[in-house]
This record gives C-alpha cells, structure tokens and sequence, in this order.
C-alpha cells in the first residue's frame, strides 16, 4: 500500500483537476481519500457516521460542564475529588454508559509546616502563599492546597544559598569552572528547561542539602506578557506546585511499585523502602518571594545566559545571609476515585479501545486537566448519541477519568497494574489527552499509528478554517523550518564574514573560497511528511506504553497561547475563557478528533497498524545514537551494526505486511464481515505488536520501564529518551560495555517485533484467501 503522504498527495492531485471538455453530467467528484484498514465500499457509511459524530460536541456544552467541575479546589485524595468523579460518573450514565468508580490508594503526603526565611541580619520570611485577584472569584476560593512540591522529605536544615540557574547537568559543569560547590548547600533553580524532580535529584548528587525552585519572570512572568489578570502570565506571587516524585524510576503509588494498591491490600513498601521519594527537602516560590534570596547572593556574577529578568545583578552565590528551609509533612494513604465507562463491542468485545483524562487538579484545574476531561466527556456524549441510532461499535470501547495525576500519574497507574494481564491480551490502543487549548494539533505516540493519525488529522478541520488539521500542522512545521533556515543561514554568513576578516590580509582568494564553503549548499526543500513524536513521561500514557507495552497516542490542540498560570490558583474557568480557549471551538476540535480516532480503531476491520514509520523512526534513533557515541572516547567503539540488521529486517516485514493488506481494497464490507472471526486473531497480533518491544527486565537501574523503544528520560523526567538503554549510556553516564549490552536487547526487541509482523501477515494473508 502506498505511503500516507503518497495517497494525500494524490487525493490533491486529484481534486485539483477539473475537466473542461467533458458535459455537466459527467463530472464525478474525486474518489475519497482512503480510511486504513476498511475497503473501499465501507467509506461511504464511515465518513457519514464520523460526521454525525462531529456535529455533536457544542461550545456551549463544554462551558458549562468546566464551571461545574472547576467551580472547587479538588486535588486527589480529598471528599472534593470524588465529588468530581461522581459528576462524570453521572453523565457517563446519562449517555447510555455503563460506568462505575473503581478506588485505589495511595500515599499523598500534605504539608502541617512550611519555613522559607533568611537566618541572618537581613532577615526576610517568604509568605509561601497566592494572593487573591480583583476579577477571578476562584483565587480566593477556600480549601486550595497550600504551595508545595509532593514528595519532599521533611526537612530543617540552615545553610548557604546557591544559585544554579535550571539546575540541569550543563549548570553544574558551569558551576565546576567557576569552583563554586553546592556541597553542604541549599540551591535556589529556576523552574524549566526540565521536569521540576530532576533539579533536586541532581542537587542531591552534586551534595546539596535543600533546593528552591522559583518561577522566572523573563520565562514565566512580567517579561514575556503582562501578568495576570491584566494578562496571562503568571503574576509575582504565583507558585508553581507539583509532585518532584522520582518518576523516572517508576511513577505511581511510591510504595508499591509494580502492583495495584487497593484498599485493604497488605503489600506495601515502608516509607524508607520507597525509591521514588526525593532525598532533600524542596520547595516552589513565586518571584516576589525569590528576590530577597537572590538578591543577596554574592560570588561571581552569574553568566548572561543565566540572568533573568528581575531587578537585580544575578549572582551565582553563595549568598551572605543563612537560609533556614523547615518541612514537615502528615505522609498519609488517601483514597483515589477512577472512574470507568464500558461499552461492548458487538464482535470483538475482547478487544478495547480506550481513551483517558484525569480529573484532579492541584487547585480548580481549569486547564489542567479539565479543558482536557470535558472534551472526553462530549466524546462520549456524541458516542452515546450514535448508540440511540441503533450503531454498535464492533470492539469495546472504554472511557476513563483518572484521578492522582497531578501527583505522579497515581490513578492511571494503579489501574494498569490492576488489569495489566488483560490489557495485554486486550488493549488494542490507549488514547490520552491532558491540557486541550488554542493552537494546533498535537500527535505523540508509538509509531505504528503514525499512518493512522495522520488520516485523522487529515479528515478533521481546524476549527474556524477551511484547512484541515493535517495542513495546518504541516504550515507550521514549514514556518518552523524557514525560521530555522534563516537562522542558520545567517549564522554562516556571520561565521564566513568574521572568518574572512580575520584572513583578509593573508589571501584574498583563499578567503573568499572559505566563504563559499562557509555557507555551503542552499536549504534543502521544506520536509512535508508528518512526523510524529514519541513520548516521554509526564501524563497518563506513561504505564500503558511503558510499563505493558500497548500502543498509545496522545492527542491535544494548543501551544498559540502564552500561559503562566500553570498549577496555581489562577488556573481557574475566568483565566480559561479569556485566554485559551474563549468560545470553547478547540474543545469541539479536540472531541471531534479523538471522536474520529475512536470510531476507526472500534470498526476497522483490519487494525490501522502500519510499520514503516516505525522502520524510519528507529533508523533515525540508531543514527543519532552513533553520531554521539563517536563523540566521547568511553563510547567511540560502540557497534550498532546488530540493531542496523534488525531495522533492515524489520522493513522487510513491513513490505511484506503492505503488500497483504492491499488485497483489503478488492473485498466488500459484506464479505469481510462474514470473516470478522477469522480476522480477530491478525487484529490480536496487530495490537500485541508492541509488546515485542518490551523486555521484563527493564531497562539499566530501572526495572519498571519494560519498553526498549520509549522512556522518559532520567535527567528529563517529561522529556521521551529513544532506544534509552542505549542512548543514556552514551549521552548522560558514558559507559561503552552498557551501550553495547543495551544495544543487543534493542536488536532482539526490534527482532522479535519482526517475528510478530511477521505472523500477523501470515494470518492475514489466510484470512484474505
């Protein structure tokens, strides 16, 4: 079958002819583009129960469900949060759905006392707390959760400041050179650049005591907009809260890693058995609390590229003044509220198809997570409308409201490892969405749904315009592209003209060959194929991909909007609707989108897995990972060559399958679906694909990451670190024997995935006879 790119450009081709000569009535439309995995005569009945689908979601709907669910704080593991999923669980069941609660817990420690103050002379106490605003009722709404990070120790230390800037590896190094040490220290970082638990991780290894994460204006303030309410930017006093739990070591309840934790289940870790809690206190301030701090610091003046934006000349320490930090908090297991919606599919009920939100939120979660969980619920809004016309989708689909997220992906965790057995043998793709607002769409995910996604955004439109979400998404990624160019070209002209320069004298001939080969060839044309991103941690997704192995997307419209709001007080419905998503119209695209996503993966009668995508991908990873190991003498040696084959061997498997899932086009639906039976098994083995490329063994130091392909990384904790085993042991901690053993476990997952390919095309094949 030809590629994705391939069949849109004809699709183009062909609507961009229109015959002159011919009579009216022999003008025919262009044929519809294809739909991956139905035949021919099934588009018709597809495209008209897609569109029914997409005419349900209304704004007006959406608005008024995200005043009710944001209207009170509530953060997991309090009375508020189950008041929030017994209102999902509700509508679920107004639509038709069976749905019900099912209860984890999980240790959720809350704060009894919080310290920040300066020890010495120029004594200053920072007020750890959100001031309310003129304008949003919900800033001064009672029971909001005090400004914390989740899973600090308790603590009381005093002890110098010093400032690291992101607090990221190349900060320390930076640090290193200027023989400034944090050892015996408390560390003050700017939120960013990396997930908030790395920065005390690293802090701790590099002999830190404490650490102080505080918001940036010049990222996060004043300087990039005006701050709210006036705008969107986060004002001074706004604290970002959020978990620092070590969730590259495994996300979920700390104290039982690997399996559910239920209510009156015995097996539990102690508390100093638990791996993923931080080993030093810290703490998140906003930057009116910061100033003082950093403002006496002495030291070396930090370099440019770390000064911020406040009134200040930043030093990088240590500071005059003693810090006292003081910690303590109550380190109790608080209940957790999933909530569930079912419903059976008609032939192949076995099979699910599931798609999550969660529902807590560190205060009112306008938009996070609720823009998110709205969106789900007129998805299954419109999904129960098409039951009442008598449809049935032919595999069960699933609906599912997380609770704990906020805290470290707790509710989406517990459950997986509650039903892992039979999401392996039944989860045919796990669809999440999080943050939902303007902007375009965003697709992450495991790279055999590659093809399919991008048929999705093909055959949905961006909302307010006449282009589809494909093709804006392709507009921008060209923007992106003609920027960099610029940028870079005007880096070599930059670089050739202070080169010519400083040789001018010498040889005026020589000087201006050196320019030609400066700027070098033009840019090549724009890349106009969609590439999709894998992913990393930091959502839901996070124990379905990682963890069992099921292929998993994620699915959200924004990043147009400037937002400094993020786990405050602020993020509230006024701060919603006036700045990210006003008339509600991304929430309708995103319902539209998972809507369309669903229906396909429920009814196709062959699964929309495709795997040359993941051929290219993989090759693309492998490259990256030998052109860095070449760089470091620890790595220079590593042979790739075994995981090169297994790429090869797997493009092969994957020609193969193509050519066996062509033979789809010349049967009718009629025929396929008296063969539905004989069909389940290759879709079984089309959806357990994935789990080739898990290995129970784990990866190096962390045993609950299964999958060879796909991790968060240990020094990113959001950001995804492809064939990790492999490329960690080459980028962060060199070691040449570990790369090497790593890259013999990617070769054997990337083999045993072309075994799999292999029989699903065998049976296949078979079932198409």
């Amino acid at each position: 079958m030809p590629s994705i790119s391939r069949c849109c450009a004809a699709a183009l081709a062909a609507a961009l002819i229109v015959p002159a000569v011919l009579p009216a009535q022999q003008v025919t439309s262009p044929p519809e583009p294809p739909i991956r995995g139905f035949p021919a005569d099934a588009l018709a009945a597809q495209r008209t129960r897609e569109n029914r689908l997409r005419e349900i979601p209304s704004a007006d709907t959406l608005r008024a469900q995200l005043r009710i669910l944001s209207e009170d704080p509530h953060e997991a593991g309090t009375e508020r949060s189950r008041h929030v999923a017994e209102l999902i669980l509700q509508r679920f069941r107004s639509y038709g759905l069976d749905a019900r609660l099912e209860v984890f817990e999980a240790l959720m420690p809350r704060p009894l006392e919080r310290v920040l103050e300066q020890a010495g002379g120029n004594h200053f106490v920072a007020s750890l707390r959100e001031s309310v605003l003129p304008g949003d009722k919900d800033s001064g709404d009672q029971d909001q959760l005090p400004t914390y990070n989740a899973y600090s120790p308790d603590g009381d230390i005093t002890a110098p400041l010093v400032f690291v800037n992101y607090g990221m590896p190349d900060d320390y190094r930076v640090l290193d050179s200027l023989k400034i040490s944090v050892k015996g220290a408390i560390v003050i970082a700017k939120y960013g650049r990396s997930w908030r638990g790395i920065k005390p991780k690293l802090a701790a290894e590099h002999g830190a005591i404490g650490c102080i994460i505080y918001s940036e204006p010049k990222d996060d303030g004043f300087f990039v907009d005006d701050v709210y309410p006036k705008g969107p930017m986060r004002p001074g006093q706004g604290v970002q809260r959020g978990s620092v739990m070590d969730m590259p070591t495994y996300p979920g309840d700390p104290l039982s890693p690997g399996w559910a934790s239920e209510p009156g289940n015995p097996k539990r870790l102690t508390l100093p058995e638990a791996k993923t809690i931080e080993p030093i206190p810290v703490m998140p301030i906003g930057y009116d609390d910061a100033l003082p701090f950093l403002r006496d610091l002495g030291g070396p003046v930090a370099p440019e590229a770390w000064r911020g934006s406040l009134p200040l000349t930043y030093h990088v320490g240590p500071g005059a003044t003693p810090v006292h930090f003081h910690l303590k908090f109550d380190w109790k297991t608080r209940p957790l509220y999933d909530v569930i919606a079912r419903i059976p599919g008609a032939l192949s009920p076995d099979q699910w198809v599931i798609y999550g939100n969660h529902h807590d939120a560190w205060v009112n979660g306008a938009s996070d997570p609720l823009s998110g969980q709205v969106a789900l619920g007129e998805t299954a809004r419109a999904v129960g409308a098409l039951l009442r016309t008598g449809w049935k989708p032919a595999r069960t689909i699933i609906f599912a409201a997380w609770d704990g997220e906020e805290w470290g992906l707790l509710g989406s965790t517990e459950w997986v490892e509650k039903h892992q057995d039979e999401l392996r043998a039944s989860a045919v793709t796990y669809i999440n969405s999080d943050v939902n607002g303007r902007g375009p769409l965003s697709l992450d995910g495991t790279h055999s749904l590659q093809m399919f996604v991008t048929e999705v955004a093909r055959d949905v439109k961006y909302p307010a315009s006449t282009k589809s979400a494909l093709e804006v998404i392709m507009a921008r990624r060209a923007e992106t592209q003609a920027r960099r160019a610029g940028r870079d070209a005007a880096a070599q002209r930059d670089t050739a003209k202070t080169r010519a320069d400083s040789m001018l004298r010498q040889d005026t001939q020589r000087v201006k060959g050196d320019i030609a080969t400066q700027l070098g060839p033009r840019p090549s044309r724009p890349d106009t194929t969609f590439v999709m991103a894998a992913l990393g941690s930091g959502s839901d997704y996070t124990a379905f991909v990682d963890h069992v192995g099921v292929p998993t997307l994620g699915i959200a419209y924004g990043g147009d909007t400037h937002d400094g709001v993020y786990h405050s007080i602020y993020d509230s419905f006024d701060f919603l609707t006036r700045f990210l998503d006003t008339n509600f119209v991304f929430g309708v695209a995103e319902s539209q989108t998972t809507g369309t996503a669903i229906l396909r993966l429920a009814d196709a009668p062959v699964l929309p897995f495709e795997f040359g995508n993941a051929v290219r991908a993989y090759r693309q990873y492998a490259t990256e990972i030998e052109t860095a190991a070449k760089k470091n003498d620890t790595t220079k040696a590593l042979d790739l060559s075994a995981v090169k084959t297994a790429i090869g061997g797997l493009q092969a498997a994957s020609d193969r399958y193509e050519a066996a899932l062509a033979k789809l086009g010349g049967l009718k639906s009629a025929d396929l679906r008296k063969r539905w039976k004989r069909l389940a098994p290759v879709n079984r083995m089309l959806y357990q694909t994935e789990q080739a490329l898990a290995d129970a063994q784990g990866l190096p130091g962390r045993d609950w990451f299964h999958h060879l392909i796909y991790a968060p990384g240990f020094y990113t904790g959001y950001g995804v670190k492809t064939m990790p085993g492999i490329r960690e042991a080459v980028e962060d901690r060199p070691n040449g024997a570990v790369a090497q053993q790593e890259a013999a476990r990617v070769a054997a997952a990337i083999g045993r995935l072309t075994t799999a390919v292999q029989g699903a095309t065998s049976a296949l094949e078979a079932a198409l006879r």
